[in-house]
């Protein structure tokens, strides 16, 4: 018998066993290409990220009997072995009956056998960790738990709500992070801001630098010695008394980077926690807004099914829809 075909006897017969016995996995076509700490992540749920890292060091979970590093991409017929795990008792699992779980059907804007674009909600981490049980991709996978795979395409900040990409296959996430990379993907965003943003501030390009303060709160802060170079470009959409309602492109992904460039030109997001004015976020909560008004309005990409260039559009929730009615128009 060969090595693979013993491999998959061994699969069949200890993949269904519990977690207190060794697991071995062999890679199929799904998982071709992905990172191998991405795929333990979704295959041992309820075991916490800092643990698999732990068992990866330690050399308790090993990719064709060798040790790996986190970032080793998968290949198709690896023989994942998996070391016995002590979980903790009772994981919490994310139920797809749970409110916040079954509200994101209806928030899904597309769908097809490649990839979803859903509307995320404000307040929603794109995935668990960091004290969260569960974030959108977890609670997506409740929701369809026949996919065979669920991956995130990019990510938006917790408290930014719009477009955002899952892709349904390995081939789909390659394709999509590829153009990414070839800036073939045009992410749109609007953001309320503080005051009267000027019709000719049409691009910033401050360099962005992120820093860790003694409270070990990460900020994103101004630096154009060390700071990574970047970009944003600019429409005004609607000038209202005391705000504007802008379009922002980023042409780069740095971290809270439409934040942080809207701050530095003296006009930062409405409610934005981190990077905000106390008086103009006062303003508007009286007026019902209890989020960061950003939202991610539209996403544009070629389809990887056939190459034909798609655009998707996320409506605003109520609350920022109720925002901009309270606010009045500025006429010159």
């Amino acid at each position: 018998m060969s090595t693979h075909s013993s491999a998959k006897a061994n699969q069949a017969q200890v993949s269904s066993e519990p977690r207190s016995k060794v697991q071995y996995h062999q890679i199929d076509e799904a998982s071709d290409g992905q990172r191998v700490d991405n795929f333990l992540l979704k295959t041992l749920k309820g075991v916490p990220k800092s643990m698999i890292y732990r068992l990866l060091r330690k050399g308790e979970i090993r990719v064709n009997k060798k040790r790996i590093k986190p970032e080793y991409r998968l290949q198709l017929d690896d023989i994942v072995r998996i070391a016995p795990i002590r979980l903790p008792e009772n994981p919490e699992k994310v139920s797809p009956q749970l409110n916040k779980v079954a509200s994101l059907e209806k928030q899904i804007i597309f769908e097809d056998d490649c990839l979803i674009v859903i509307n995320k909600p404000s307040g929603m981490a794109v995935h668990g960790g960091s004290g969260l049980s569960f974030g959108l991709i977890e609670a997506l996978r409740a929701l369809r738990p026949q996919a065979k795979m669920l991956e995130l395409v990019h990510r938006l900040d917790r408290d930014t709500s719009g477009c955002l990409v899952v892709a349904k296959k390995r081939s789909t996430l390659r394709n999509l992070h590829e153009q990414l990379r070839d800036k073939k993907v045009q992410k749109f965003y609007h953001a309320l801001v503080k005051g009267h943003w000027s019709n000719k501030l049409t691009r910033v390009t401050e360099g962005l630098k992120k820093n860790e303060l003694k409270s070990g709160e990460r900020v994103v802060v101004v630096d154009n010695l060390q700071g990574k170079e970047s970009e944003t470009r600019y429409k005004v959409l609607t000038h209202y008394i005391g705000a504007t309602l802008v379009r922002a492109f980023p042409v780069t992904g740095r971290t809270h980077q439409i934040r942080v460039h809207c701050q530095c030109q003296g006009h930062p997001i409405a409610c934005d926690s981190k990077y905000g004015a106390e008086d103009f976020t006062e303003q508007m909560q009286q007026k019902g807004l209890k989020r960061l008004f950003l939202h991610a309005a539209s996403i544009e990409f070629n389809h990887p099914k056939d190459d034909k260039r798609v655009k998707f559009e996320a409506p605003y929730d109520q609350q920022l829809a109720n925002v901009l009615q309270k606010l009045e128009v500025k006429t010159f």
